[in-house]
């Protein structure tokens, strides 16, 4: 039984006349009456009574008829379905994104490029209160951010986490070190963006200084990459702090970048959505989002294992043997 042969069994049976039918269907009249008779093979009976005046359904007919709509129907939904898919796939969806993702912005772009078809992803600069505005707005689709938060109206899906680094002169005595004690930090004026610029890096920087026995000393505030390392570089000693995927594409002369212990402070980066369900261009971006995090999880234990087995420093430039 196809769905073509219903479809010629319903309009003939709405018309009870082959060549109105066929006019219909925008087919020739022989055509619609094979196919009836190809149908009623099939089922094992007649559907209509036929003669040269008159065309009547008969019991069978009846009996098939509420099943053919039913069917019928069912494929008109699902063609409905397809198409909204498609649709869905093809639309754009709109990311918010923050600074300082480095090279973890290009992974999930390359990661939702092979899951998402022919949908685009579109990027949205913005503060983080902008960002989740519009992303309650329905503005945009969903927004990266770090740092740990609560609303009501947004759902937060946690990702990977970033280690933070210092970026102090070159020449400084505490630059020879690959890692450094946060504690030796004390004496040299802090670089850090205002409170309501930042607030996750902010409260981390300044709570990991408490924990390490320090109230870091205010020197002048983060203002861009490009400043405050030239200042660091070139002016009066001082650091800050960049997230460790961001460093990586930041080779500034006079600058050095170097991991931080006791503590080491890392800091979580977050999806923002509704909680609603999510069409199929955000559901690729949710799981691009996961394929990195994954990666980055994976990486990340693959480095502990060699820490464990071969102890002492780490540099960036060169891999470590034991």
């Amino acid at each position: 039984m196809e769905i073509r042969q219903l479809r010629y069994f319903l309009t003939v049976a709405e018309e009870l006349h082959f060549g109105r039918a066929a006019e219909r269907l925008h087919i020739v009249q022989s055509a619609v009456s094979q196919q009836l008779r190809r149908l009623e093979h099939e089922v094992g009976t007649e559907l209509f009574t036929r003669s040269t005046r008159v065309v009547r359904l008969t019991e069978a007919g009846h009996r098939l008829l509420p099943y053919a709509r039913e069917m019928l129907a069912l494929q008109a939904r699902a063609r409905e379905a397809l198409d909204e898919l498609r649709a869905e796939q093809a639309a754009t969806v709109r990311l918010g994104t923050s600074s300082g993702l480095g090279g973890r912005l290009d992974a999930v772009l390359a990661a939702f490029a092979r899951i998402a078809g022919h949908a685009q992803l579109e990027l949205v600069s913005g503060t983080t209160e902008e960002r989740l505005r519009h992303v309650r707005s329905g503005e945009l689709d969903a927004t990266l951010l770090r740092g740990e938060r609560t609303d009501p109206g947004l759902e937060f899906l946690p990702l990977w986490q970033d280690a933070l680094l210092a970026a102090l002169p070159a020449g400084h005595d505490l630059a020879a070190h690959e890692t450094i004690d946060l504690a030796r930090l004390a004496g040299l004026p802090l670089r850090l963006s205002a409170a309501s610029r930042n607030p996750a890096l902010h409260d981390l920087v300044m709570r990991s200084c408490r924990e390490a026995g320090f109230q870091p000393v205010p020197g002048p505030e983060f203002t861009n990459d490009q400043d405050t390392l030239a200042a660091i570089g070139h002016g009066r000693p001082s650091w800050t702090v960049f997230y460790a995927s961001q460093a990586g594409q930041l080779p500034v002369p006079g600058v050095a970048f170097r991991s931080l212990r006791d503590p080491a402070p890392v800091i979580r980066t977050y999806l923002a959505v509704r909680p609603t369900p999510p069409r199929a261009g955000l559901r690729a971006l949710i799981e691009a989002c996961y394929a990195v995090t994954e990666t980055e999880t994976e990486t990340e234990a693959e480095t502990e294992a060699e820490d464990r087995e071969c102890p002492g420093p780490r540099t960036p430039s060169s891999d470590r043997r034991c």
